[in-house]
């Protein structure tokens, strides 16, 4: 059949809040939600945006300080990208890389990480998000070692409280109890140690001893399982949605240390970090470590079209490639031509704008400042700042670091107030944390940081008049 030309519907209908939301409870299921209760309460309606700001269905503006979540590191409404899309769109909207068959835009993109990557880097799996990178981990690890003639080296050892992902392999790698609670997770084979957090598992203890003690949790675990069965260890350089827990700078180098003593792969999960976020490309650069493996993917393209994937290092391809055979893996969007070409425009752009440089020499540090000034804040226990990110602790008890019972849901009632003032800012237990867009500018972070206070206010009072504090 011929292409014919239709005219099509304006892609939101004009409907009201009430309508939009009727419609949503009625179709359509939210990861990480309880449906009934979010169907009684009826959905943030966004219908737009721009820069770092959002508006909702009725017209409110909120200035979004989770990049979306977690990706949308140029900010919204590029043109660049919108352009890159269309043209590949119109050109090649779709070809599968089976067959023995590559497209331009992939291949580019391939050469492009390759250069912006660390030099261990010549290579790339694609996939269409970061946990289908990270199953993607999980079976170029065990076949690594299989073809080595080592595939008793099934174990892949992670941390608690981080995250991977939400498919069954990239729940079972991250470590939070929720989500092991259904569907049987963890799958075999991969266990977990406890997380870097000085907070929880370091006090009383210097930082950077505390650095080398948690990573020695590792080890351990690696004598545990037998060190011949270890296949991998897996981190986040910042684990992102366990809290924004930035480790102390001694435990990444200590992680490698005690890899590269037993011959295990390390595998960095930059699905957050990445792209800009920390200061540098990539945030195992920012803390000092040399993966084999690393996941990518939000940033890639600042979200706007979905694109995850696995950068391969040399100890890793040079076996698949030269001894390997079929890797029986992959996706029908491995490698989707118009995700490929938006990526590069947003790479091109991150490049353009000196984004990496904008974070890690100005608004990165400029947020760190105005990070520590809350301290002085009844609630605020700690705060924690890395490149673009930052988690602010809310405490009862600011002396002693005693925490609110978790059961008051502090966390939530504080981010209440963030978006009922205009402010996405995220809440993981009490820790509230943020990861705005790159492009934002220090007068944003102040707009932001006058709305963090008044959430903090708000908040205050009203622990005080329940009597929690």
């Amino acid at each position: 059949m011929s292409n014919i030309t239709i005219q099509a519907p304006a892609v939101a209908s004009k409907r009201s809040t009430k309508e939009w939301q009727q419609a949503d409870a009625a179709h359509f299921l939210h990861p990480f939600t309880d449906f009934g209760a979010l169907a009684k309460k009826g959905s943030r309606i966004i219908t737009k945006a721009e820069g770092i700001y959002l508006w909702d269905s009725e017209g409110k503006k909120i200035l979004d300080a989770m990049s979306g979540l977690w990706c949308v590191n140029v900010g919204y409404g590029q043109q660049a990208l919108i352009d890159a899309a269309t043209r590949q769109l119109k050109e090649l909207p779709f070809y599968n890389a089976f067959f023995q068959t590559a497209t331009p835009p992939a291949i580019e993109l391939a050469e492009l990480l390759s250069q912006v990557t660390p030099p261990q880097f010549q290579h790339v799996f694609f996939a269409g998000s970061g946990s289908e990178g990270n199953d993607t981990i999980v079976r170029m690890v065990r076949r690594y070692w299989d073809i080595l003639g080592q595939p008793e080296r099934q174990v892949i050892i992670s941390r608690h409280n981080g995250y991977h992902g939400s498919t069954m392999a990239g729940a079972s790698l991250g470590g939070m109890s929720g989500m092991h609670a259904q569907g049987g997770l963890p799958i075999p084979n991969i266990v977990h140690i406890e997380q870097p957090y000085w907070f929880e598992n370091g006090k009383g203890m210097d930082p950077d001893e505390f650095g080398k003690v948690a990573a020695g949790w590792l080890e351990a675990k690696i004598l545990e399982v037998g060190p011949e069965k270890v296949a991998a260890f897996i981190g986040e350089p910042v684990q992102g949605a366990g809290g924004v827990i930035v480790p102390p700078k001694t435990y990444w180098p200590e992680i490698q240390r005690i890899c590269d003593k037993y011959n295990i792969l390390l595998v960095s999960d930059e699905v957050i970090t990445g792209f800009g976020r920390t200061g540098n490309w990539f945030g195992c650069e920012t803390m000092g470590s040399k993966p084999d493996l690393m996941t990518f993917a939000k940033g890639v393209t600042s979200g706007y079209i979905p694109l995850g994937g696995v950068m391969v290092g040399d100890r890793v391809a040079k076996v698949l490639i030269e001894q390997g055979g079929d890797f029986n893996h992959g996706y029908t969007y491995s490698g989707h031509p118009v995700a490929c070409a938006v990526a590069i425009a947003n790479i091109k752009l991150i490049q353009q704008l000196k984004l990496v440089e904008h974070v890690r020499e100005d608004v990165g540090p400029y947020l760190a400042e105005q990070f520590a000034g809350l301290r002085d804040h009844p609630l605020v226990g700690s705060t924690d700042t890395c490149g673009l990110m930052g988690a602010i602790l809310l405490v009862k008890d600011k002396a002693k670091g005693t925490p609110f019972p978790g059961e008051l849901e502090v966390g939530m009632v504080c981010r209440g107030h963030c978006f009922g003032n205009g402010l996405i800012m995220r809440a993981v237990g009490d820790r509230m944390i943020i990861a705005p867009p790159l492009v934002m500018t220090r007068a944003q972070i102040d707009e932001m940081m006058a709305l963090v206070r008044k959430a903090l206010d708000l908040t205050l009072a009203d622990v005080q008049a329940k009597g929690w504090l």
